[in-house]
């Protein structure tokens, strides 16, 4: 599986192992372990985690299931992400959510998922989510401790628009490397703002978030949803491709953005799935379909 270069000395998996929902799976470490081995062994190389995951226990889960075989660490990337604050048990004085990016905040929340992992360095860290109270003084500073003291290899964002990256990236002194996005043919909000477009400017290659649309297109509900699965099937249907999940993950790698998806899933059929279909072969009339289905009206 060819990687995905993001930096000069940063390449990863053109799919992304999610630990979003890890606690769901219900596995013990000996059994995530076996299951990271095995997507390792597929050519899935990198994994992606937050600090907040499952109430603030998924980074700590995989870091378990290293630790049996600390070999691994070496034959993958840990993506993971800081700055939103949740109201939970684990943090009783806390009485909303919100997002914190104070330099304090940033370098806390990055020992705390070293401790988690297991390990002495992440190699991409994302801020989560923008926030209206943002100080890119702080968050560049945080930048710089972090990767003076090789704590973090690289930089990037999540949810962020054109002119928040642009914004940050006037501060730090390393280039941020990727912003990781909701996209899918159900969410087409990052060709409505800008960003697809800013992205292939800046030849960023942004991640996917939920490109299954959480499973509103597996199991599709109200007329948008329907409309998109009858195309999805159609297409499916051309190409001789059994599962609409593989059409779906087709149609984000197809996009000259160079997308990668991020796949949620613990069960190894459907990371199969995701991996067949970087060789799904989908003609440009197809992909436009499928955007055409999702928007609901035919192109001006």
């Amino acid at each position: 599986m060819k990687k995905v270069k993001l930096a000069d000395h940063l390449e990863i998996s053109p799919l992304v192992h999610g630990h979003w929902r890890l606690l769901d799976w219900k596995l013990s470490d000996q059994e995530l372990l076996k299951l990271t081995q095995q997507i390792v062994e597929l050519g899935i190389t990198t994994f992606d985690h937050a600090d907040i995951y499952g109430n603030y226990e998924c980074e700590k889960q995989f870091g378990n299931a290293l630790a049996i075989k600390k070999a691994l660490r070496n034959k993958i990337k840990i993506v993971s992400k800081c700055g939103i604050k949740l109201v939970s048990d684990k943090f009783p004085e806390r009485q909303i959510g919100y997002y914190d990016y104070r330099y304090e905040h940033i370098i806390s929340s990055v020992n705390n998922s070293l401790a988690n992992f297991r390990t002495d360095y992440i190699d991409l860290l994302l801020l989560h989510r923008p926030s209206p109270f943002f100080n890119p003084e702080e968050v560049a500073k945080a930048f710089s401790h972090l990767k003076q003291s090789g704590k973090v290899l690289h930089f990037g964002v999540s949810n962020f628009n054109p002119r928040q990256y642009e914004m940050l990236s006037s501060y730090v002194d390393d280039p941020l490397v990727t912003n990781q996005v909701e996209i899918s043919p159900f969410c087409l909000e990052h060709f409505d703002n800008g960003n697809m477009d800013f992205f292939l400017e800046k030849r960023i290659k942004p991640m996917a978030w939920s490109p299954l649309a959480g499973g509103k297109l597996i199991n599709p509900e109200g007329e948008k949803g329907q409309r998109i699965f009858k195309c999805l099937a159609e297409v499916a249907d051309e190409l001789d491709i059994e599962h609409i999940d593989k059409i779906i993950y087709c149609w984000l790698l197809k996009h000259p953005a160079h997308i990668i998806p991020i796949i949620g899933s613990g069960k190894i059929s459907r990371i199969e799935n995701a991996i067949e279909a970087l060789d799904i072969d989908m003609s440009m009339e197809q992909w436009m379909k499928i955007y055409i289905a999702s928007v609901g009206k035919k192109l001006p």
